[in-house]
C-alpha cells in the first residue's frame, strides 16, 4: 500500500483543482485514465464530482421501430458550485455527435472526451464556468435500441394471427439511464425532466407525466410533448412507444389511473385498474401526503426482466404481474398481482419522493416497499390474508443471511455490478422483516407517526439510514404532530399520561438508531439460546452461521427485542437483550416457554436442555395453543438448528410428526420447505432406496390433509393456495388417488381440445400430470403457443419443464434462449424449473455453463436474475465431485464475466454445507425412518 500522504499527493496530482478534494475509493482508476482518443481523461473516480449539478433536462427522443435505433438531443441546465472548465457526466454506448455550451456570453462548442470503463463523458470548455451561475449544455446522441431488458430497449409480441409487433420501452434502474441519454446517472442528482418523443401515427407514447400537446412534423411523423416532471432521480425516468390500448379510472383524490396493455389483452386489465385506484387512495391517506402527479399509468410490457419498476407516474410490469383473467387466473395470481401493484405504488413515496442518497442504502427503498405491500393489503384487501405469507419472506432472507457471503442491509457499493447485487433478498426481505420487528417494538401507531415524519421531512430529497432512525425517535416530541392527524395526537396524549416506562425498557432513553444499527450495519442475524431452570430463564446470543469455522461467528452483538409467552399465560412479555447474555425471571414455573412470538423478530431461537422436548409435547397434544406463525417458526428453527449442529436430526423429525394434524398454510408449507430438500439432495446422489423412504414419509405425513382437498375453487385465498400446493405435491409424488383424478381430468380437458373449464386451483396438478407423456406434452405446448392468458401460459410452461423426456427439456431451454416461441424473459424460470426436475438437473447445469456469456449480457452481470439462475441450478448438489466441477467453471471466469459475484460464493458455501449435512445426518435419517417403519399415527386425526 502507498503511504497515506503519498496517496493524497497522487490524488491531487490526478484531479484538477476545480473538483476539490474527494477521498479515494476502491474504484479509483488504477492508472491515470485515458480517453478513447488517447487524451488524458480529467476524472479518475467512478462516482461523479459534485462541482456541477443538473437542475433541468430538456430531452427529445426519436426512436425508429423499423431500423431499431434512436437519436436524440438533451439540453441540461446546470448549477455550478465551484469554478470549473470541465463537466463530467454519464454516457454508455451512445454516439455523441455534437456538444454545445450555452453561457450568458453566447453559444460555444465543447470538446467531448469519453471514458467507457466508467461510462463517463468529460465536456471541456475553453472558458471557466463560474460558481453560482447557471449554464446549459446541449448534446446530440444516437444508439441502437438495446436487445437486453434495460436502457431503452426493444420488445415485441405476437398477435393471435401470428403477426409480430415491435415496441420500445425503458428500464433505467439502477445505472441504465446513461444508455438512453447523457445524464448525471446517480440517485442524488435529482432534477426536473421535460420530454418530447417523435413517433409514427400508428403508435402512442407515454411517459412519466401527462401529454400536453402533439405537433405534426414533416414526413407524416408526430411529436408528443409531455409536461415537466417533479424533481426526481434519473433512474425513475420512463417512456414507451407502442400500440398499447388503455383503460382508465379516477381516484377519490382526483388522480387519473390508466392500465396499458397490448390490444388483445386489454380485457385482462380490470382487476389491476381497480387495485391501483384503491391502493393509491390508501397510500395517499396513510402517508398523509398527496400523490404529487396528476396521473399514474401501469403498463404491461411483453418483455420484462424483473417483476415491475416504480418509474414515477409510469410503473411498468411483466404481463404476468399485471394481467388477470377472473375465469382463468388463480388465487395465488390475484395475491401476486395485488402485492406487486402495492409494492410499486408504495415506491411513489418510498423511493421516488424520498430517495436513498446512494445505492448502499437501497433497502430504504426496497425494504419499505416490500413491507408496505403487507401493511396496505392487510387493510385494503383483508380477504387476501397476506399475513399468512409474510413470514415466508423472513425465512427466505435468513437462507442467504446465514451464509458468511451475506452482506449488511446497508453496505458500501461502487460499481454497477455491485449495485445490481444489492437487489437481493437481504435488501428486500430482510429489510421488510427488520421494519416489521421495529413496528412491533415501537407499536404500530408510533411507527406510523415516525415514517410520516420521515417522508414529510425529506420530500424531494435524498436520505441515509440515520435520517430514518432520527425520524422514529421521540415521535411525540415533534412539531410535525401539530399538523398531523388527530389519531396521532390522541395516541401521543395517551402515551404521556401513562407511566414513564415503555413496555420494552425502563430508566434509559430508547435509542432507535443504536438498536437498528446492529441490524443494518452488520450482516447475519442472532441465534438466541434459551435455557429454563425453574423460574429462571438464561439467555445468550450468537450469530447464526452455517459454517465449520466458529471464528466467523465472533464479534457480533445485536440489540434484540425479545418477546415470549408461556404455558401459564398468553400475555406477550417483552425484554430488550442488549448484551451477550441475560437472565429474566418468570412469576411461576411453567411447562413451556415460546420466544419470538409470531416470529415478529428477525432471529432464531434454540431451546437448550429439555426445551425442545417441551415444545414437541405441546405440538403433539395441543398444537393450537401456539399460533400458526409460531408453529411455522418452530419448524423452521428446529431444522435450521440441525444444520449448525445445535439439535439432532431425530429431534427435528420427531417435531415434524405433529404435522399430520396441521391445516394452516404457513406451517404446512414450512414443513414441506424443510422436508422436501432432504430428498432433493438424495436425488442427485443416486440413493433411490432412502430417497423413496423419505418421499413416502412426507406423503404419509400429509396424506390426511391431501385427502381432504376438493378439486374445486372453493374456500379462502389461503385455503385455495394451499390446495394448489398439496395437490401438485401429491401428483408429482404419484400418490394414486391424486394421480388418477388428475389423469382423468387431463384426458377430459384434452378430449375437449382444451375448451373444458378446469377449476383454476387444480390446473397445475392436472397439467404436470398430463406433461408426463409425450402426447400430453405436445398438446400442452400447442395450447401454450396460442393462449393469450398470461397466468395459464405460466402454469403450462412450468408443467412442461417437469417432463421426463430430456429432449423436450433441452428444447425448452434452447427455445427460451432464442426467444421466438418462448420468451427469453422466461429463460431463468425454465432453466431453474428443469434443474429441480430429477430428469433435468444436469441438463440445466450444462446449459448454464454453455450459454453463460450470452446470459450475463442479456440479463446483466450482478442482477438478481443471474443470481437466481446460479443458486437455483446449483443449490441441491451435495458431492465433492460436483463442487469441484462448479468451482472449476466459475473459477475460470474473469471479473468482467462474473468471477467476483456474491452468488458464486453463496453457491460454494451452500454445496459445502450440503456435503457436511449429508455426511453427518444420513445415518441418523436412515435409522429414524427405519424405526418409524413408514408409519405416521393417524388415530389422533
Amino acid at each position: 500500500m502507498l503511504a497515506p500522504l503519498l496517496l493524497l499527493l497522487l490524488v491531487f496530482a490526478l484531479v484538477p483543482p476545480s473538483f476539490g478534494a474527494q477521498l479515494p475509493n476502491q474504484n479509483q482508476a488504477k492508472e491515470p485514465p485515458v480517453a478513447t482518443n488517447g487524451q488524458p481523461f480529467p476524472w479518475d473516480r467512478m462516482r461523479l464530482p459534485k462541482t456541477v449539478t443538473p437542475l433541468h433536462y430538456d430531452l427529445s427522443i426519436h426512436p425508429n421501430l423499423t431500423t431499431l435505433d434512436f437519436s436524440g438531443v438533451v439540453r441540461i441546465e446546470l448549477d455550478v458550485h465551484e469554478d470549473t472548465s470541465t463537466v463530467i457526466l454519464h454516457s454508455k454506448q451512445l454516439q455523441i455527435s455534437g456538444a454545445l455550451l450555452m453561457a450568458p456570453e453566447g453559444v460555444k462548442p465543447l470538446q467531448v472526451l469519453e471514458y467507457p470503463r466508467f461510462h463517463q463523458l468529460a465536456l471541456l470548455s475553453d472558458s471557466v464556468l463560474t460558481e453560482g451561475r447557471k449554464y446549459e449544455v446541449q448534446l446530440e446522441f444516437a444508439a441502437n435500441l438495446s436487445d437486453s431488458f434495460h436502457g431503452f430497449y426493444k420488445s415485441s409480441y405476437r398477435t393471435s394471427s401470428g403477426e409480430v409487433r415491435v415496441l420500445a420501452s425503458t428500464q433505467f434502474e439502477a445505472t441504465f439511464a446513461r444508455g438512453a441519454f447523457p445524464c448525471f446517472d446517480e440517485p442524488a442528482f435529482k432534477a426536473n425532466f421535460t420530454i418530447q418523443i417523435v413517433r409514427e401515427p400508428r403508435h402512442i407514447t407515454i411517459s412519466n407525466m401527462p401529454k400536453v400537446k402533439t405537433v405534426e412534423l414533416p414526413g407524416g411523423l408526430l411529436e408528443d410533448h409531455f409536461d415537466t416532471t417533479v424533481k426526481m432521480s434519473t433512474y425513475l425516468v420512463a417512456y414507451i412507444v407502442s400500440d398499447f390500448l388503455s383503460v382508465s379510472k379516477t381516484t377519490k383524490h382526483g388522480v387519473e389511473i390508466s392500465v396499458y396493455a397490448v390490444p388483445e389483452k386489454i380485457d385482462q386489465t380490470a382487476f389491476a385498474l381497480d387495485a391501483a385506484v384503491k391502493l393509491l387512495d390508501f397510500y395517499d391517506d396513510y402517508f398523509d401526503i398527496p400523490y404529487p402527479l396528476p396521473k399514474q399509468d401501469l403498463a404491461a410490457i411483453p418483455d420484462f426482466q424483473s417483476g415491475a419498476m416504480e418509474n414515477w407516474g409510469l410503473t411498468t410490469y411483466r404481463e404476468t404481474g399485471l394481467l388477470f383473467d377472473p375465469d382463468r387466473s388463480s388465487a395465488s395470481d390475484k395475491l401476486g398481482i395485488t402485492k406487486v401493484i402495492a409494492h410499486e405504488l408504495a415506491h411513489q413515496w418510498f423511493g421516488n419522493l424520498v430517495t436513498m442518497e446512494w445505492w448502499n442504502d437501497l433497502w430504504l427503498n426496497e425494504g419499505f416497499a416490500k413491507f408496505m405491500e403487507y401493511i396496505s393489503l392487510d387493510i385494503t384487501y383483508p380477504e387476501l390474508q397476506v399475513d399468512d405469507f409474510f413470514l415466508g419472506k423472513c425465512f427466505e432472507a435468513m437462507e442467504v443471511d446465514s451464509l458468511s457471503s451475506s452482506h449488511p442491509v446497508s453496505t458500501p457499493v461502487e460499481n454497477p455490478t455491485q449495485i445490481q447485487e444489492m437487489f437481493d433478498d437481504v435488501s428486500y426481505d430482510k429489510g421488510a422483516c427488520i421494519l416489521n420487528m421495529l413496528r412491533d417494538f415501537l407499536t404500530p401507531e408510533a411507527f406510523e407517526i415516525g415514517i410520516i415524519r420521515y417522508l414529510k421531512r425529506y420530500s424531494y430529497q435524498n436520505t441515509v439510514n440515520s435520517h430514518l432512525w432520527e425520524s422514529l425517535t421521540n415521535i411525540c416530541e415533534s412539531d410535525d404532530l401539530v399538523e398531523g392527524r388527530m389519531e396521532h395526537r390522541e395516541f401521543c396524549s395517551k402515551r404521556k399520561l401513562q407511566s414513564g416506562t415503555s413496555k420494552w425498557h425502563s430508566g434509559d432513553e430508547l435509542d432507535v438508531r443504536a438498536i437498528m444499527d446492529t441490524w443494518t450495519l452488520q450482516e447475519g442475524f442472532p441465534l438466541v439460546t434459551v435455557e429454563v431452570r425453574g423460574r429462571e430463564v438464561r439467555l445468550s446470543q450468537e450469530r447464526f452461521l452455517k459454517t465449520d469455522d466458529p471464528s466467523l461467528t465472533e464479534g457480533f452483538l445485536w440489540q434484540i427485542p425479545l418477546t415470549y409467552m408461556t404455558s401459564a399465560s398468553s400475555t406477550i412479555h417483552r425484554f430488550l437483550l442488549k448484551t451477550k447474555t441475560g437472565v429474566l425471571y418468570l412469576p411461576e414455573e411453567v411447562d413451556w416457554v415460546k420466544f419470538n412470538v409470531d416470529m415478529s423478530g428477525y432471529y432464531m431461537v434454540h431451546y437448550a436442555g429439555d426445551g425442545w422436548n417441551s415444545i414437541i409435547k405441546v405440538l403433539q397434544h395441543n398444537h393450537t395453543a401456539l399460533t400458526s406463525n409460531d408453529r411455522a417458526s418452530l419448524i423452521q428453527n428446529v431444522f435450521q438448528l440441525v444444520s449448525v449442529g445445535k439439535v439432532r436430526l431425530d429431534t427435528a423429525l420427531e417435531l415434524s410428526l405433529y404435522l399430520s394434524r396441521e391445516t394452516e398454510i404457513m406451517a404446512v408449507t414450512q414443513g414441506f420447505g424443510e422436508l422436501v430438500p432432504l430428498y432433493k439432495l438424495m436425488e442427485k446422489r443416486d440413493m433411490a432406496a432412502l430417497e423413496n423412504q423419505m418421499k413416502g414419509y412426507i406423503v404419509d405425513l400429509f396424506r390426511g390433509l391431501i385427502d381432504l382437498q376438493e378439486w374445486t375453487d372453493s374456500g379462502s385465498v389461503s385455503e385455495r393456495v394451499l390446495r394448489s400446493y398439496l395437490l401438485l405435491f401429491a401428483c408429482v409424488r404419484k400418490y394414486p388417488p391424486c394421480l388418477n383424478k388428475a389423469t382423468q381430468l387431463f384426458n377430459q380437458w384434452k378430449d375437449s381440445d382444451g375448451n373444458m373449464s378446469l377449476p383454476v386451483d387444480i390446473t397445475m396438478a392436472v397439467f404436470i400430470t398430463g406433461a408426463q407423456t409425450a402426447e400430453g406434452w405436445d398438446f400442452l405446448f400447442e395450447k401454450y403457443r396460442h393462449s393469450m392468458q398470461m397466468s395459464v401460459r405460466s402454469r403450462m410452461k412450468t408443467a412442461m419443464a417437469w417432463s421426463p423426456r430430456k429432449d423436450k427439456l433441452q428444447w425448452m431451454m434452447e427455445q427460451s434462449l432464442h426467444g421466438e416461441v418462448m420468451k427469453t424473459q422466461d429463460l431463468p424460470d425454465v432453466v431453474v424449473s428443469i434443474s429441480k426436475n430429477p430428469h433435468g438437473y444436469k441438463l440445466a447445469w450444462d446449459f448454464l455453463r454453455a450459454h453463460w456469456h450470452t446470459m450475463i449480457k442479456k440479463f446483466d452481470l450482478g442482477s438478481s436474475t443471474i443470481s437466481y439462475l446460479v443458486t437455483g441450478v446449483t443449490n441441491q448438489y451435495s458431492t465433492t465431485e460436483m463442487l469441484d466441477e462448479i468451482r472449476s467453471f466459475f473459477g475460470s471466469l474473469t471479473e468482467e464475466t462474473g468471477s467476483e459475484m456474491r452468488c458464486i460464493q453463496q453457491t460454494y458455501e451452500t454445496i459445502d454445507h450440503n456435503i457436511r449435512w449429508m455426511d453427518k445426518n444420513l445415518p441418523l435419517l436412515q435409522a429414524w425412518l427405519n424405526k418409524r417403519n413408514h408409519r405416521v399415527p393417524h388415530e389422533d386425526l
